[in-house]
């Protein structure tokens, strides 16, 4: 039976009041104007809500959650509280994130994650890793930092079966670009960050990338590279030397690159978030959480692939050393705090974090509401954009369905 919903959604970019959404089956017939209806509508179940209707929020660098870490998933099935705790939260798209591993240990994550891509519970697979800066290595365990290695990528990628979207690589650890070429020949995006490189080492990186994936005609993606977490985990910003993450910035602005943000509070300062939205324009910057098995749970102990992470007041830091270990942050929280702290507008929040993280991954049937889309939708409180029900592939997601 057709179901038909009801209010103010967000359709082409902005806020339509008295919309309406027609789903048939697990996608969208019709998005727009109640009023313009069609009119030989047959039987349908009908929901109005009082709220904001949301698509399905897209979280395209994530850990895990409910106590999971994608990094651990030995059995595709381990990997349902993860995806159970985001989704109620109206996130209906992730990219399971694993971090700096042994190869092996890689191999063996990539093939268990890989069935959970294509049965849709999962939109990707995000290497974080681990041909990274030891520099700038945040929560990712020294011993298995290595330099890049082309060969050792194509293994993963073929592991992967076309899974794998995204690399995070640093671009010092891939001055050759072989690794950057492995990845675009095959699907995937190299997103640049965990670096200590200079500003010219990040444009040189990224501009040589842009001209591959425009080059590779449909085997991309996207015809952009991303930039991973901004600002975290790369040499600070100094007034003699902008380094990477002003370079990141600047080929955002140019349209080369789609930056990752972590609008958190702790990643990311809310003048941060704010001035950041200033200088990128829309489509270029993507909200994530980066989150790790602790969110959605109580402060404690975890791990992060091979590291212990103590998570206290919510913030989860290596507990040894005591540098950030990922967030515990769902993706519909970031999009607050952009929209409430940092005083981002709320159209632009919410499509940094559905149809702009979409479209890097070449998904025109995500992040959107318009006919032919998936029907994914968040149905959040129109005043404190809390999650009160999502829908996931046009059916209604709650926790015993998981």
């Amino acid at each position: 039976m057709t179901q038909r919903i009801d209010g103010t959604a967000f359709i082409s970019g902005s806020f339509l009041s008295e919309a309406s959404i027609l789903i048939d089956g697990d996608t969208i017939t019709y998005a727009g104007p109640e009023s313009a209806l069609p009119s030989d509508l047959k039987a349908y179940e009908h929901v109005r809500h009082d709220g904001l209707i949301f698509p399905g929020l897209v979280d395209i660098h994530c850990h895990g959650g409910g106590g999971f870490s994608f990094p651990d998933t030995e059995d595709p099935a381990q990997a349902a509280p993860a995806i159970a705790e985001h989704r109620a939260h109206g996130t209906t798209s992730i990219v399971a994130s694993l971090v700096t591993a042994a190869q092996d240990t890689l191999m063996s994550r990539v093939h268990a994650l890989r069935s959970l891509v294509e049965a849709g519970e999962l939109a990707g697979i995000h290497l974080e890793g681990p041909f990274i800066s030891h520099a700038r290595k945040g929560a990712h365990d020294p011993q298995f930092i290595a330099e890049g290695d082309a060969a050792r990528t194509l293994a993963l990628l073929e592991a992967g079966g076309g899974t794998i979207a995204t690399m995070t690589i640093a671009p010092e650890a891939d001055l050759d670009g072989n690794v950057s070429r492995a990845l675009i020949a095959r699907g995937a995006l190299p997103s640049y960050g965990h670096t200590d490189c200079t500003g010219e080492q990040m444009v040189t990186a990224i501009q040589k990338a842009h001209e591959e994936l425009a080059s590779v005609g449909p085997v991309a993606r996207s015809t952009k590279p991303t930039a991973t977490h901004l600002f975290n985990a790369m040499r600070p910003i100094h007034h003699r030397d902008a380094g990477p993450a002003f370079a990141a910035i600047d080929q955002a602005a140019a349209g080369t690159v789609v930056a990752e943000l972590i609008a958190d509070g702790v990643h990311t300062s809310a003048d941060t978030v704010r001035y950041t939205f200033d200088l990128i324009t829309d489509g270029h910057i993507m909200l994530i959480t980066d989150a790790m098995a602790a969110t959605g749970m109580a402060d404690g102990d975890y791990v992060l692939g091979s590291l212990p992470v103590t998570v206290k007041d919510g913030v989860a830091t290596l507990t040894e050393g005591g540098a950030i270990a990922g967030g515990t942050a769902h993706l519909l929280d970031v999009v607050r705090f952009a929209h409430f702290e940092a005083g981002v507008s709320l159209e632009r929040a919410v499509l940094a974090a559905t149809a702009t993280p979409a479209h890097v991954l070449g998904r025109h049937d995500i992040g959107e509401i318009c006919e032919g889309a998936r029907a994914d939708l968040a149905l959040v409180s129109a005043e404190g954009l809390e999650p009160e029900r999502v829908m996931h592939a046009g059916e209604w997601w709650s926790s015993d369905a998981s």
